[in-house]
């Protein structure tokens, strides 16, 4: 016996092993970032994504070959080092910005030198926690408020109302595509000042995230728009267990990330700690995104591909919406908390943890299951809808039938109980007096004919007009058709 299944194993790796092979590289983890740690924010660039920046507790470094070696090109100063944001300017890769907290950090030479262009007024507003670069305009999130600078950095403007005082999140924008192709002068001479732009490309709307909500604006910063709020966890959506953890900023807020979908400029995404909330017309009406697969709805962050692949990083770790439903990418990623993902032209995702940066291929994860091993087992079942509807059809649960009790137990109270009662009387007795006394059975008493008596009574409940017992026993089966009904698993 063992000998046969010596061969059967055997015989099993020659014909699974490219299936095998392609599972493993799926989850394959690697740690590129050597002896740094503690990364908030990482950037690859487009044109070499060998050229790879992290922001770190202690400064911002830079690789030059993938990861074989790193050095520290910003060290930042303070008692707040944290760089939480890094971003190209749009035009030009050499053009750099960090986000850190203590202030907003410029360089014109891909990180060689830098210059401070924004520190506030106090601890919270020189905290930058995000930044977008808007053909002239450069929008910084600070958890002291919004700034905006219409000079390239030279002066600043704090926005007003709600914005001006709240913890800035994420800022994200729809661009549209540059009006002319030739690179124009907006951007800052090679001797370090600032000009003024050209209207070389602007976009549609843009988008804040603060402890207050979503706002919008589509006049240049003439009006505000909140156009989504979440519930915040301290009004009892979320338990002590899963608040102990966060900080106060999360704690004050259900809101964490949003970002546009770069293949539809009408489509963005916010991520709360309740799951993740889309908008296909600019914000105007929102909906929840299909969860399943998640094993946390507290979503900390999003991110496109330019294929259209959603990424989104939870508690529980990285996942990719794909087929249908969102897949777990970071079986094997032992690295402490994910703050940060981004991606390559090669299709390499990249991590940003506590215990460093990590790179995954993520070819395989794209082939919806084709790659995967797992797919041999699964390849000729019936999808989950198909069995979803042939158990609705078994039990008999059809919302139309359901639909129908409902209607004809509401008429059922129009008609009467009817009771009918027979009664039949076996009492009657008599006899005959002859006055003779020498006849037999002369006085005997003698039974009489049966009696019987019947009445028919007619009765209403109108109570049942508005609730009768048979409604409780149709709630059953709609409860039992919404655990088996089809869902929507659409993204």
């Amino acid at each position: 016996m063992k000998k046969y299944l010596i061969i059967l194993m055997i015989i099993s790796l020659f014909i699974l092993g490219p299936e095998i092979k392609s599972f493993a590289n799926e989850i394959v983890w690697q740690n590129i970032s050597r002896e740094n740690s503690g990364l908030k924010t990482v950037l690859i660039n487009p044109d070499n994504p060998g050229i790879i920046y992290v922001g770190a507790n202690n400064g911002v470094f830079k690789t030059e070959d993938s990861g074989a070696n790193w050095r520290n090109i910003l060290s930042v100063r303070g008692q707040n080092r944290t760089v939480n944001f890094l971003l190209f300017d749009a035009q030009d890769r050499n053009y750099l910005y960090a986000a850190t907290g203590n202030g907003l950090f410029w360089s014109s030479n891909q990180g060689k030198s830098w210059e401070s262009i924004f520190r506030g007024k106090n601890y919270l507003e020189t905290e930058c926690t995000t930044v977008a670069i808007l053909s002239t305009d450069i929008y910084l999130g600070t958890k002291g408020g919004l700034f905006v600078s219409k000079d390239r950095g030279r002066s600043w403007h704090k926005e007003k109302g709600k914005l001006g005082d709240s913890s800035i999140l994420a800022i994200a924008h729809n661009k549209i595509e540059p009006k002319y192709p030739e690179r124009s002068n907006f951007l800052r001479g090679s001797s370090g000042s600032r000009s003024n732009a050209s209207q070389n490309y602007n976009t549609r709307d843009i988008y804040v995230v603060c402890i207050d909500g979503v706002f919008r604006t589509r006049d240049e910063r003439q009006s505000w728009e909140r156009i989504f709020v979440a519930y915040p966890v301290e009004n009892g959506f979320e338990t002590e267990e899963e608040t102990e953890d966060r900080d106060e900023q999360e704690r004050s807020s259900g809101i964490r990330y949003v970002s546009c979908d770069p293949n539809n400029l009408n489509c963005l995404y916010v991520a709360t700690s309740r799951g993740i909330n889309r908008s296909c017309d600019r914000g105007e009406n929102w909906e929840s995104v299909f969860s399943y697969g998640l094993l946390n709805r507290d979503v900390k962050f999003l991110l496109f591909s330019n294929r259209g692949n959603l990424y989104a990083v939870t508690k529980s770790g990285v996942f990719e919406y794909a087929a249908g439903r969102w897949q777990e990418l970071s079986f094997g990623l032992v690295a402490g908390e994910v703050r940060f993902l981004a991606l390559d032209s090669q299709n390499n995702l990249y991590a940003a943890c506590d215990k460093g940066l990590f790179k995954a291929n993520t070819t395989y994860s794209n082939n919806d299951g084709g790659g995967n091993i797992m797919s041999l087992y699964y390849k000729d079942e019936p999808k989950i809808n198909e069995v979803q509807q042939a158990a609705i059809k078994y039990a008999e649960v059809e919302p139309g039938k359901i639909i129908k009790w409902r209607k004809q137990a509401a008429r059922k109270a129009f008609l009467p109980q009817v009771s009918v009662g027979v009664d039949r009387n076996v009492t009657d007795l008599w006899h005959w007096e002859g006055g003779s006394t020498t006849k037999i059975d002369d006085d005997i008493l003698r039974k009489g004919k049966d009696s019987v008596e019947w009445d028919v009574s007619l009765s209403w409940d109108l109570g049942e007009l508005i609730w009768n017992l048979d409604q409780t026993s149709i709630d059953v089966r709609l409860r039992l058709m919404e655990e088996l009904r089809p869902l929507n698993v659409t993204i």
